[in-house]
């Protein structure tokens, strides 16, 4: 896996989580920046000079209690507000791992008082204690308060800045839900057309947004005044061959029977069968919504009728127990074709319902020759008959069985998969469709 593929598994696949991280990203960024480099650099600073003063005030204890005595030190001492008092620890260089500043407050410590024996910055985190070596006077603790040697709580500063950023987020989060919604609105009108379903929708948002909505309505109303027109003219002219082929189906049977005569009416028949096929095919399915179905009581209803006409039918299902938005005229009419198209093919056929990952499937198997790997995607074309490749002792149809099927799938936003049975040894078609 390459960098940029790792990156992109880490990173959200929406336009709203990544405007967000556009977002959020820049703010974090500036904060450990200022953070780190400023602020750390600012107060590292102030407490060196505090602490330095401090290191001056403590010399000046020490001096005079060299050359004065322990009193006049101590007068000193009250005066800058120092205590002298007995060692509370036993030495060394004590603070917590996360005081910052009584790093520097050591190391001036250590550089500027030659007999420094410990400092203490973890029992009173309000005070600093330094121990001093006084020769034959043993140890002298010297107390003082933190503020003379660091800025009051530097982290209110961090605080502050950390929740304002947090603020400013959420604040161009609310923002951004508000412009993002509009495009989320389009996307939303988008899909459902693509499934055949018409949502309203009205332009709004910012003005590339509204452009583009705008351009998507007058390219909808285009598409459907194109639909409307093809399916009228198609259909009035299926419509329009059985009123000669009823009248010559008619003629040819007051007429006396003939090697001639049987194949004038074969080919009537398959005229005939190729009309109604077409039908089927341009027949739009706006008048009928989707609406909550029963996939196994569908699939039931289809084998039944299609075990009326002959033939070995299989029905391989659970108990669902679930209902699935579809248009259930449509997809029965879809396994109806593809189940014809399996006993046609085939003496013998399965058909099974199963419930997937936010998915319904409906699988039709048959025992017949399939078809070529190479050839599926040429199967579910419109007047596409593979008769190299199929029986040819139980007729050919019309070769659009499949494509209304496929059409089905499409209007529903599924898909129609052609493949080789495992089970059976034919082809193996699989109709999904959303839940």
């Amino acid at each position: 896996m390459t960098v940029s593929a790792w990156i992109k598994h880490f990173l959200p696949r929406g336009l709203y989580g990544r405007t967000a991280l556009i977002l959020i990203v820049p703010v974090v960024t500036i904060q450990l920046v200022v953070s780190s480099v400023f602020l750390q650099r600012h107060f590292e600073g102030v407490t060196r000079q505090l602490t330095t003063a401090l290191s001056l005030d403590l010399r000046l204890i020490l001096d005079t209690m060299d050359s004065a005595g322990l009193a006049a030190a101590e007068a000193i001492a009250e005066a800058l507000a120092i205590e002298i008092g007995e060692p509370g620890f036993d030495g060394g260089r004590l603070r917590y791992f996360y005081d910052l500043s009584g790093v520097t407050v050591i190391e001036v410590l250590d550089a500027q008082l030659t007999e420094l024996a410990g400092v203490d910055l973890r029992s009173n985190e309000r005070a600093v204690q330094v121990l001093v070596e006084r020769g034959v006077n043993g140890q002298v603790a010297l107390t003082t308060s933190r503020r003379r040697v660091s800025a009051p709580a530097p982290h209110q500063l961090l605080v502050i800045m950390m929740g304002t950023g947090v603020l400013i987020t959420l604040v161009a989060i609310v923002f951004l839900r508000n412009q993002l919604r509009p495009i989320r609105r389009l996307a939303d009108a988008a899909e459902a057309f693509g499934k055949g379903r018409h949502a309203d929708y009205h332009p709004s948002g910012a003005i590339e947004v509204r452009s583009a909505g705008r351009a998507f309505l007058d390219m909808r109303a285009r598409i459907e005044g194109h639909l409307e027109q093809r399916t009228l003219m198609l259909s009035g002219v299926s419509h329009d061959l059985r009123t000669p082929l009823t009248r010559m189906r008619l003629a040819l049977g007051m007429m006396e029977d003939s090697p001639e005569m049987e194949g004038l009416v074969h080919d009537v028949e398959e005229m005939e069968a190729l009309v109604s096929a077409f039908l089927d095919y341009v027949r739009g399915e706006a008048e009928e919504m989707a609406q909550p179905c029963d996939p196994l009581a569908l699939a039931r209803r289809v084998v039944e009728n299609a075990r009326r006409g002959g033939g070995q039918i299989e029905l391989v299902a659970p108990d669902l127990g679930a209902q699935v938005p579809m248009r259930a005229m449509a997809v029965q009419r879809a396994l109806m074709n593809v189940l014809a198209n399996a006993m046609r093919y085939g003496t013998r056929a399965r058909v099974s319902v199963a419930l997937i990952e936010r998915a319904v499937r409906f699988t039709v198997e048959d025992d017949g020759p399939g078809i070529p790997a190479d050839r599926r995607a040429d199967a579910v074309l419109p007047f596409m008959r593979l008769d190299d490749a199929r029986n040819q002792n139980k007729g050919s149809g019309v070769g659009l069985g499949l494509a209304i099927a496929d059409d089905i799938a499409r209007r529903h936003g599924g898909t129609l998969d052609l493949g080789q049975s495992a089970a059976m040894g034919g082809l193996r078609v699989n109709l999904t469709l959303p839940r």
